[in-house]
């Protein structure tokens, strides 16, 4: 059971995500020739100020 996890800056709405899913999904079962029905996504969505880069929060850039 491959399991998927993505993590990204909170903002995607689920038609983005319903994409996503897809496309991972189906790319994963094709390189790792196993049954789509196998493959598990979870996707954590991170707030801005809970995520930093370079010493600085994403929220602190995102007012700058």
């Amino acid at each position: 059971m491959p399991i998927i996890r993505i993590e990204m800056v909170e903002g995607r709405d689920t038609a983005q995500k319903r994409e996503l899913a897809e496309v991972f999904t189906r790319e994963m079962a094709r390189i790792c020739g196993c049954s789509e029905s196998a493959i598990h996504i979870v996707f954590d969505d991170i707030k801005k100020q809970d995520w930093a880069i370079g010493g600085q929060l994403l929220h602190d850039k995102a007012q700058g």
